[in-house]
């Protein structure tokens, strides 16, 4: 669905998403003129006119991509977003977000807000059972190694650069069934935890791992304590995709990868009952479901 709107030059603001639009997922294109009358649109001049979209579903997890004239300041929930040359944004909602996420995009004199509501999931328990005591409860001897491993990744994910890898469709990065989903409450050993923020794909060890899109990798480590072999690939203005429980890493940080490369191995490395890929999406520190942007 798609919805348009004209604006005066003059500092305007709105706020729309209907409920239809929500469930259905939408697609939002706004153009703002900085001449004429808006309730006059005939006399408004087609050069003094922008553009704006933004499109996704709004659910818990999701990646929305947005485009706003090249040089636009975008805004969400009080907090400046990245923006690409070209004038592409992300925005992420989150495993436990349910409020309506607020976003302002400025540009010269104009300016609009869109409120974009948030449509909770189900999520399911995924019990399992089986884990050594220390990958469940770590002991105190290892809780600084985990600590230094924490603050790679965080690193690792920190990186903005203004490249537009994103914009290509994701592709699966291993064959193999889906025997974990993003959002699910973890009951390990009978001990309630953190719910699981990746999508896990079960497969034998050493069935290849490829890159779902372009990128460059950040970070490759053989043995983190949790996650085993462990890669990130950076797809630009801060959205990285991970892969967890590698038997083989076959990248270096730095690496500029290709969509459908081969970047390692499907494993049971660290916090593993089987050989598994964990494949997880983050925006900045938002993790998100990397199930809802395949194709």
């Amino acid at each position: 669905m798609t919805l348009s709107f004209r604006f005066k030059p003059l500092r305007r603001y709105i706020a729309a998403l209907i409920a239809c639009m929500a469930l259905l997922g939408f697609s939002v294109a706004m153009a703002a003129n900085k001449t004429g009358d808006a309730n006059r649109p005939e006399q408004a001049s087609p050069q003094g006119a922008w553009q704006v979209s933004i499109k996704g579903k709004p659910v818990q997890g999701a990646l929305l991509l947005g485009q706003a004239p090249a040089g636009a300041r975008v805004v969400a929930d009080g907090t400046a977003i990245p923006v690409s040359e070209q004038g592409h944004f992300l925005l992420g909602i989150g495993r436990f977000d349910t409020q309506a996420m607020h976003v302002e995009i400025t540009t010269g004199s104009a300016a609009y807000q869109l409120t974009i509501p948030v449509i909770s999931r189900d999520f399911p328990t995924e019990v399992v059972d089986g884990l050594p005591p220390a990958k469940v409860n770590p002991p105190k001897a290892v809780l600084e190694r985990i600590r230094r491993e924490g603050a790679l990744i965080a690193k690792a994910r920190a990186v903005i650069e203004p490249r537009e890898d994103f914009l290509m469709p994701f592709i699966w990065p291993a064959n193999g069934r889906v025997s974990g989903v993003y959002g699910s409450r973890r009951i390990l050993n009978g001990q309630p935890k953190r719910p699981h923020y990746g999508m896990d794909i079960a497969n034998k060890t050493g069935t290849p791992v490829v890159a779902p899109a372009n990128g460059v990798v950040r970070l490759a480590e053989p043995n983190l304590y949790y996650s085993g072999g462990t890669i990130i690939i950076d797809h630009g203005l801060g959205l990285t995709s991970t892969y967890l429980h590698l038997s083989q890493l076959n990248v270096r940080p730095g690496q500029k990868v290709h969509q459908g490369e081969k970047i390692g191995e499907i494993g049971a490395t660290g916090r593993a009952t089987g050989p598994h890929l964990d494949w997880r999406l983050n925006l900045g520190k938002k993790r998100l479901d990397p199930q809802l942007i395949l194709h």
